[in-house]
């Protein structure tokens, strides 16, 4: 498999972030991937996402919110990170400019994504994809927070997972349904938020081979 390539990502004059992009040859889509607020790109569980969607012809962008590439702890605002995205977004329009995009990202990754995209379309972005979306904070149940996916047009997946504490199913799957065809929701058994099971119901592995297939396999429902 080829490696992946560093670069750099300029959001303004001022401010570059760093990104990771693994282009598989015959790629048939790029997936623009942020991060969650905890770990960056090159976080085992992104890397093991970014090669796992390589082998299924999927090419990946992963790239650094700002307060990452300063080694912060603190997320950067909502204005801030959603121009990280939109940087992104245009970096890998710039380097693959004939491959059908898709965005989104781990948690705060892919709700920083899709509010970019409902404040304003993304440019080439044919649809979202949510690993594990934040819903609500752990033991405050509430889904103010999906509010604005209603006013995204494209498409969207969310991959979540059934013991995650960050999005209860009972305010989840009514949201994904309110949404309408545009949304698709795909529940892992027993996976957390970040996608680990207890070892005596299961593996790692095979939780995010499953999802990785369920990935791939709705992005080439999209035409790509």
């Amino acid at each position: 498999m080829s490696q992946a390539q560093a670069l750099g990502i300029a959001i303004d004059a001022g401010q570059q972030v760093s990104g990771l992009l693994l282009a598989p040859p015959e790629a048939r889509a790029c997936f623009v991937f942020a991060h969650g607020a905890g770990a960056g790109m090159t976080h085992a569980f992104m890397a093991a996402m970014a090669a796992g969607l390589a082998s299924r012809g999927i090419a990946t962008l992963r790239y650094q919110f700002p307060y990452m590439e300063r080694g912060s702890r603190r997320p950067d605002v909502p204005r801030v990170a959603q121009a990280a995205v939109r940087a992104a977004v245009a970096e890998a329009t710039r380097r693959l400019p004939a491959m059908p995009l898709f965005a989104g990202g781990k948690s705060f990754g892919g709700r920083m994504t899709s509010q970019a995209q409902a404040a304003g379309l993304l440019p080439g972005v044919k649809g979202l994809v949510f690993v594990g979306f934040p819903l609500h904070p752990a033991g405050k149940p509430g889904d103010e927070r999906g509010a604005h996916l209603f006013e995204v047009s494209v498409p969207m997946l969310f991959l979540q997972g059934t013991r995650d504490e960050l999005a209860d199913l009972d305010l989840l799957q009514p949201l994904v349904e309110r949404l309408g065809a545009r949304a698709e929701l795909r529940l892992f058994e027993h996976a957390d938020h970040s996608f680990h099971v207890p070892a005596r119901l299961g593996r790692d592995a095979e939780v995010m081979a499953a999802m990785l297939d369920a990935f791939a396999a709705w992005i080439a429902a999209q035409g790509a």
